[in-house]
């Protein structure tokens, strides 16, 4: 493909609006227990009495961010001396302007590839944590459309920003060194849009948001397209959405960040045994409605949630952007891996495990797991 095309595709990706992700202490824990954790906490490496609390500014786009949900509504983060004071944005790329410009302290939902382009062009970001690992996003054709795989892609006509690294790094996979150029890759900036031009037979296939699953599987229901695949079947664990923060604001707030880590992960804890309860939380926190909420959320094999930083992914991710020409040219002299912090993630799982492992024991313990599976 030619370079002004490049230019052109790279400009749209940096401006993409499209939310791949799409927003008072609870009584279960009575007093003696709370007492008992505070006395555990008062034994952690982390000083906690003289931590005061602390108030994050946070952009979780409009879909939310369910663990945020649990850990306000358990008391999880008022337990660690955290409040959140939620920051709107109208799009991914405003909420990226909003962290570059100190508006912000966390963004959650604002995928992974807009992160990237901020540190590539020279935004001093740092990663450290994450939201949706795979965010339950469909990809949908015409009613009785061939599906062979990505290889169906190959010299079609597809509304998916190229920037959605799953898909062009899987086209690599197949052995083609610029996936730019063997598929007609298509920008629309609402998924509505994308799904309009699949229904009219403009293009073959149209990837859809998170938010969009009820909508489509209303219409698979009454035969007027297929869902083919998912982001998530295209590649596995391709990281959805990463927590990010400044780099300063991190290494300034090195105990918030863990205490936020731990909250979280008692959060998803909570979550994977309570997904029921969790649909009904989330829905009335983004103000929409159950059905809307399940229908995602209750995919469990293509929703997944997980406070993890997720490196290697990232680092995948990075290295795909950098080869389709979606990153600054700064980006040459950037290591990655300098913009991803393991460490306050790995010291809070333990942190965690040992104040909370108790509660649930298997879940930790595969965190663990996770952790060395996707971050060593």
């Amino acid at each position: 493909m030619k370079r002004r095309i490049f230019a052109m595709l790279l400009a749209a990706s940096m401006t993409f609006g499209l939310a791949a992700c799409g927003s008072s202490g609870s009584e279960g824990t009575d007093g003696e227990k709370k007492e008992e954790s505070t006395e555990k906490t008062e034994d952690s490496d982390t000083d906690q009495d003289s931590k005061e609390e602390t108030v994050v500014k946070w952009n979780c786009g409009t879909s939310g961010n369910v663990l945020l949900t649990i850990a306000e509504d358990k008391g999880y983060l008022e337990e660690e001396g955290i409040a959140i004071e939620y920051v709107q944005a109208n799009a991914n790329a405003d909420a990226m302007t909003l962290l570059a410009t100190g508006k912000v302290d966390v963004v959650s939902n604002s995928g992974t590839s807009n992160p990237l382009q901020q540190i590539a062009s020279g935004v001093d970001l740092t990663i450290f944590g994450g939201h949706m690992v795979e965010g339950c996003m469909p990809v949908v054709a015409k009613a009785g459309a061939e599906w062979n795989g990505i290889e169906s892609f190959i010299g079609k006509k597809v509304a998916v920003n190229p920037s959605y690294f799953a898909f062009t790094g899987a086209v690599m996979d197949l052995g083609y060194d610029n996936p730019l150029e063997v598929v007609d890759w298509e920008i629309y900036t609402d998924y509505n849009d994308a799904l309009a031009a699949v229904t009219r037979g403009d293009v073959e296939y149209a990837l859809m948001g998170t938010g969009q699953n009820l909508s489509v599987q209303e219409m698979a229901a009454n035969g007027e397209i297929d869902i083919v695949s998912y982001q998530s079947e295209i590649m596995e664990n391709y990281s959805c959405c990463r927590m990010e923060a400044q780099t300063k604001w991190v290494n300034d707030n090195p105990d918030t960040v863990k205490a936020i880590i731990r909250a979280l992960l008692r959060a998803q804890s909570y979550y994977e045994d309570n997904k029921d309860e969790a649909v009904k939380l989330h829905a009335e926190k983004i103000e929409a409605t159950e059905e809307y909420v399940a229908a995602y959320m209750k995919d469990e094999e293509h929703y997944f949630v997980s406070v993890d930083p997720l490196k290697n992914s990232v680092v995948r991710a990075w290295e795909i952007l950098d080869k389709t020409g979606f990153l600054d040219e700064k980006a040459k002299e950037i290591d990655i891996e300098d913009h991803i912090n393991t460490t306050l993630y790995e010291e809070a799982l333990a942190e965690a495990t040992k104040l909370y492992g108790e509660e649930a024991p298997e879940f930790y313990e595969e965190a663990k797991t996770f952790f060395e599976e996707n971050n060593k």
